[in-house]
């Protein structure tokens, strides 16, 4: 096989058929599309391994658990053993054989992977007003709470702290709107809401520290070959506003933090999105319009970004152009609409004088498929009616042992298991509101000793008064009244007088 190419399949003996991937266009992204059981999932499967060998870290998302299996070599004992031979005798793949690939699993909900988490800071609240598809005034508040955070000191990590410092600025909304514009409160619960959906579908889990490191999915062994990460959606998949917001966030993360790098002779990483769909169904037009700068973009920083869907006008028009490898199983028309997305999805096609691509398409067989991908200077090959070529790896998932060991026995195992919740705005804020309701009630109660002490001073001064007075009078009625002594002494004193006098009187008189 050429090393220069990701081989694909081919159409038989003649070696001009086969198809392949020209590793330094894998940054010019791709398309995988087709019914449900057409193939795509292998198609996947076998690009994952041939990213891997070639030494390109891949990043993928498995919505049914069959991907799993890359981590395993293929197996005589297996039940399609004999139809994978005979793909491979028939495209002329005479390097084939079983193999196993370096894989690291990953999980949002931490149950059949390492645990993914970012914080919300990362995130930012620009992507986070795309995704919670918030009005023009909802995401002036929302970038308020984040400037208002950040030059507090006060990091946003998780959906507790944003929530704390939406309610610290909604309560503070009259002092912020000096600094930072008009806060309206409605605004405030607006969001608020949104968040609640968000978290209902487990983003609560998502949002938080150890944040998943860039570098932890662009790992190499040391034989050279790029690790496979691969995402559990099965259960993601149930949540689909989460696994929007996830995609969307390791996209632009991607772009954000990645260096410039121009075109490369293979990619840093190859990203896959399957159920590429829950990406765009009812997203608002800012988050499309920014996937679609994105998508632009990224092929400078180093990454081919592959989107995997059932049909392609799942795919915004504006997304789909900026793809240039395309891989099309079949497509059923059972409606007048499946027949012109039929018709459309051929259009997309550098057109083969030997079929009619429209035709050809719902009567590809199983693990058959349409290919184009870049030639030189980029331009689009001539569509070829293609057998995809069968994978060196187990097909189907890998049983609940087997995964357990494979994350214990991963060198990233510990790092993300165990969640960490520091000291962010939420704690800040509650020691904020502690500190203040400590304040409050020590003022009150050092008020309350001061009214207790005033009112104990009244009545002590009104009971000094009282007993002055009641002493004034006491000594006023001593002097006013005669004890029974004295009235006893003075009537005989009286008594004498009046005697004495009677006797004199007489006296004077016998004279």
């Amino acid at each position: 096989m050429d090393p220069t190419k990701l081989y694909l399949g081919g159409g038989g003996a003649d070696r001009r058929l086969d198809q392949g991937l020209a590793l330094k266009y894998a940054n010019r992204h791709g398309l995988i599309a087709g019914a449900t059981g057409t193939g795509k999932t292998v198609t996947l499967q076998i690009m994952a391994e041939g990213f891997s060998n070639a030494g390109v870290p891949v990043f993928l998302s498995d919505v049914k658990g069959d991907l799993s299996g890359v981590a395993k070599p293929g197996s005589p004992q297996h039940k399609l053993h004999e139809k994978l031979v005979e793909r491979a005798e028939t495209i002329g793949f005479e390097d084939y054989g079983y193999d196993q690939f370096p894989v690291v699993f990953w999980d949002l909900f931490g149950e059949q992977g390492h645990p993914v988490r970012t914080t919300l800071d990362h995130l930012g609240p620009l992507t986070l007003a795309r995704i919670l598809d918030l009005s023009e005034a909802q995401e002036g508040v929302l970038n308020v709470c984040f400037r208002a955070a950040e030059d507090a000191g006060l990091p946003i990590v998780d959906l507790k702290d944003l929530r704390a410092m939406l309610v610290e600025v909604g309560n503070r909304s009259a002092e912020l709107q000096v600094t930072y514009g008009n806060v309206s409160t409605a605004s405030v619960g607006a969001i608020q809401r949104r968040l609640l959906v968000l978290e209902n579908q487990g983003a609560d889990l998502f949002f938080g520290e150890p944040a998943l490191k860039l570098t932890d999915l662009m790992r190499r062994t040391d034989d050279g070959r790029g690790h496979i990460n691969v995402l559990a959606a099965d259960k993601l998949m149930r949540s689909p506003r989460l696994y929007a917001t996830f995609l969307f966030w390791m996209l632009n993360r991607l772009f954000e933090e990645l260096p410039e790098v121009g075109d490369l002779d293979k990619p840093k990483l190859a990203f896959f999105f399957d159920e590429a769909h829950l990406l765009f169904d009812d997203a608002p037009k800012p988050l499309i319009d920014k996937i679609e700068q994105v998508a632009r973009l990224i092929r400078s920083k180093g990454v081919g970004v592959f989107f995997i869907t059932q049909n392609p006008a799942d795919v915004p028009d504006t997304v789909l152009g900026q793809l240039g490898s395309r891989v099309q199983h079949a497509l059923r028309a059972y409606t007048p609409k499946d027949r012109k997305a039929l018709r459309a999805a051929a259009e997309t096609f550098r057109p083969n004088p030997d079929f009619d691509t429209e035709e050809t398409i719902p009567n590809l067989g199983v693990g058959e498929a349409l290919v184009s991908t870049l030639e030189a200077k980029g331009a689009p090959s001539i569509v070829q009616r293609t057998l995809i070529r069968p994978p060196s790896s187990r097909i189907g998932p890998i049983d609940a042992s087997e995964r357990k060991a494979l994350i214990e026995g991963s060198s990233l195992f510990g790092v993300y298991e165990e969640a960490v919740d520091r000291h962010s705005a939420f704690e800040a804020l509650e020691d904020k509101a502690k500190k203040a309701a400590d304040a409050a009630a020590k003022a009150l109660a050092e008020e309350e000793k001061a009214r207790e002490a005033e009112a104990r001073e009244r009545e002590y001064k009104q009971a000094e008064r009282i007993s002055s007075s009641s002493s004034g009078r006491s000594r006023s009625r001593s002097r006013g009244r005669q004890t029974a002594s004295e009235t006893f002494f003075k009537s005989i004193l009286r008594r004498v007088g009046s005697k004495l006098g009677d006797s004199l009187m007489r006296a004077l008189f016998k004279r």
